[in-house]
């Protein structure tokens, strides 16, 4: 891979991991559900430029519910009532090996033995992580950013069916999908007066969130990641995400003075563990296809 693009692939794990500061400061004028509604309301602006992909229209739906409506309805609220930015982006990175189970499942994709050992030590790593309740972590917000995983991961595995698509318009068309949910759920939950308090009092703060979730979290994001993927194999690209938890934590422990207790660390330390096993290539296993 050539240095500039192993220099887009960091910028673009630096934008996903101060993602989880700006959503903590967004919440803090706008309430969650509405913050996550206003994201994708501005990220599917650009649809009107692009050429929807050739996926079913009940697959996009499909997609869009669960790696935008049930990702983001789960972690915003999660990051509301207790889950600390830096401590979020490691969890949620629980996704990959949810994501193995669930293609297990669904796909009957048997895991190989080293996914199953790296899913084992990242799991270990959520049990001592959840040992840690207390303080500025709960529980609920623990729960609720598993839960956020586990949707991220059955979207990863519907979007298996979508076949090789433009990242970039696939983002577009698929936030189509959150705003109506969104807002509904937004006005079942937190109610109008919340809706109008948090669009009316936003401030700079609150739109600037606002505009770096929807711009540079997702379409700069996901664009730059799709074309690494168009260029690069998977296997070259994916590792680059273990960075995200990376300056996730680093970026909120410098902007909001996040700490963590040395059982946390751990447990985030086995997570990056479990996930470096899944997705980074090993010496050993490299020879053996090599010879095959």
């Amino acid at each position: 891979m050539p240095m500039r693009h192993i220099a887009l692939a960091v910028l673009v794990t630096a934008i996903w991991g101060f993602n989880f500061v700006v959503i903590r400061l967004g919440l803090g004028s706008v309430p969650p559900l509405l913050l996550a509604a206003l994201r994708f309301v501005v990220a599917a602006l650009p649809v009107v430029f692009l050429a929807r992909p050739n996926v079913p229209p009940g697959r996009m739906i499909a997609v869009g519910m669960t790696l935008f409506v049930g990702q983001f309805a789960f972690l915003f609220p999660a990051m509301k009532l207790g889950m600390p930015p830096g401590l979020a982006s490691v969890t949620l990175q629980s996704q990959a090996f949810l994501t193995i189970l669930f293609a297990a499942l669904a796909l009957g994709e048997r895991p190989r033995p080293r996914q199953l050992a790296g899913a084992g030590v990242a799991a270990l790593g959520l049990l001592t992580i959840a040992s840690t309740v207390g303080g500025d972590f709960t529980m609920i917000g623990l729960g609720l950013t598993i839960a956020s995983a586990a949707s991220w991961a059955l979207g990863n595995v519907l979007m298996r069916g979508a076949g090789k698509v433009d990242m970039f318009a696939m983002m577009v068309w698929l936030s189509l999908v959150p705003p109506i949910p969104l807002f509904a759920l937004s006005l079942a939950i937190e109610g109008w007066p919340a809706i109008v308090t948090g669009v009316t009092g936003m401030g700079l703060v609150g739109a600037g969130s606002v505009l770096y979730l929807a711009l540079l979290a997702t379409l700069v994001g996901f664009g730059l990641w799709g074309f690494l993927l168009k260029n690069h194999p998977a296997s070259t690209v994916a590792p680059f995400s273990l960075l995200v938890p990376l300056f996730g934590t680093l970026s909120s422990w410098l902007v909001l003075g996040e700490t963590f207790s040395p059982l946390r660390v751990a447990g985030m330390g086995l997570i990056l563990l479990g996930l470096a096993t899944i997705a980074l290539p090993l010496p050993a296993f490299a020879k053996r296809q090599r010879a095959a």
